[in-house]
C-alpha cells in the first residue's frame, strides 16, 4: 500500500459541499448523525460502515465444523481467525467456509496439534507466520487489511501443569514465547489488532478465584507480569476491558471438567483481542459469545467478536 493509503491514514479528498464535510467526518473517525443539516442520510449510511471481526480457539476445527458454521451464519463477522484447528493445510475444510463467502483463507497448519487460520470476506494480503515459540509449531499467523490494518492472530503455549521451568519445560517455553513477542511488539509501527488464545488471565477479575489459582498456570504472578510488559510495549488497548471494565465478570474459558460449567462458572478470561491506540479508537462493541459454550460439541473456550466503525 503506497504512503497514505488506507483508514488510518487517509486525507480527505478535495470536494466542496455536504461531500467535503462528509470526507472530513471520516478522515477523523467521528460519527456522523443520521439525521442533521450538514449530510445526508446516504452519506451518514456509508460513514457508519463497519468491520466486525472475530476470533476463536475452537480445539480442532474438523471436530466443531457444525458450530463454526452456526457461528458464522448467526453472527456473521467480517473476519474469522481461529486457533487450535489440528489440521494440516491441505485438509483444512475450506469449502464450508468458502460457501458462507469467506473466500479469503490464510492457514497455517500442522497435524494434530496447535494450528491457526484467519477467513475473511474481504480481501487480505502480506501474510506472514512468525516463529516465537522457536521451534517451528503453527502459533501465528498475520494478513494485512486493505484499509491498512494488521490482523495477528496468535496460539500462545498453555505452558503445562507445573508453573517452574526448572521441572517444566513447557512452562520455561511459555515465558520465551512471550518474551519474543514483546522484542517483536516494541518495534510496531502500523495500526494492528493483536487477537487469540493467550492463555493467561492476567487480572484478578479475569479469574473465578484470584486466590485458588494465583498459584495455577495462567494465572501466576510472572505470566500477568509479561503480559503486563506486552500489553506496555506498543500501548496496546485491551478491547475486552475497554467494553467491560473491571472488575466486570468475563470469561472467555470453562474447564470441560465441570459437569455444569454455567452452574459452577468457574471461568478464566484467557482469549484477547489488542489494540493499537489508533484502531482502538475505532472499537464500537466487544462481545463474548457465551451461549456457544453450549452448543453441540463445544469447543471450551467462546469466541469473541470486536466491531470497528472504519
Amino acid at each position: 500500500m503506497p504512503p497514505g493509503a488506507g483508514v488510518f491514514a487517509a486525507r480527505p479528498q478535495r470536494a466542496t459541499g455536504a461531500a467535503y464535510v462528509c470526507a472530513i467526518f471520516l478522515a477523523l473517525g467521528a460519527w456522523v448523525p443520521a439525521q442533521g443539516p450538514l449530510v445526508s442520510r446516504a452519506m451518514s449510511t456509508k460513514a457508519q460502515q463497519t468491520l466486525k471481526i472475530a476470533s476463536w480457539n475452537i480445539n480442532s476445527v474438523r471436530a466443531r465444523l457444525e458450530i463454526v458454521e452456526r457461528f458464522l451464519l448467526e453472527y456473521a463477522p467480517d473476519v474469522l481467525c481461529l486457533q487450535e484447528t489440528k489440521v494440516v493445510n491441505g485438509s483444512f475444510p475450506e469449502g464450508v467456509f468458502r460457501r458462507l463467502g469467506y473466500n479469503h483463507q490464510v492457514l497455517h497448519g500442522q497435524p494434530m496439534h496447535h494450528g491457526v487460520a484467519i477467513l475473511s470476506k474481504v480481501p487480505m494480503r502480506d501474510d506472514d507466520r512468525l516463529d516465537w515459540q522457536a521451534n517451528g509449531e503453527a502459533r501465528h499467523v498475520g494478513v494485512r487489511l486493505d484499509n491498512g490494518l494488521r490482523i495477528e492472530n496468535v496460539y500462545i503455549p498453555a505452558g503445562g501443569e507445573e508453573p517452574d521451568r526448572s521441572v517444566n519445560p513447557k512452562f520455561g517455553q511459555k515465558l520465551d514465547f512471550f518474551e519474543r513477542m514483546i522484542d517483536w511488539s516494541a518495534k510496531l509501527d502500523v495500526p494492528t489488532l493483536l487477537v487469540g488464545d493467550f492463555n493467561v488471565a492476567p487480572l484478578e477479575c479475569d479469574v473465578w478465584s484470584h486466590k485458588q489459582l494465583i498459584n495455577v498456570v495462567s494465572h501466576t504472578a510472572v505470566e500477568c507480569e509479561l503480559m503486563a510488559r506486552l500489553q506496555a510495549s506498543h500501548d496496546w488497548v485491551d478491547i475486552g476491558r475497554k467494553f467491560h471494565p473491571a472488575p466486570a465478570r468475563l470469561y472467555t474459558w470453562w474447564s470441560y471438567r465441570a459437569l455444569d460449567w454455567a452452574k459452577t462458572d468457574r471461568g478464566r478470561r484467557l482469549d484477547h483481542m489488542w489494540a493499537s491506540p489508533s484502531v482502538a479508537e475505532k472499537a464500537i462493541s466487544h462481545q463474548v459469545i457465551e451461549p456457544a459454550r453450549s452448543w453441540a460439541r463445544p469447543s471450551d473456550h467462546a469466541p469473541l467478536i470486536t466491531e470497528f466503525a472504519l
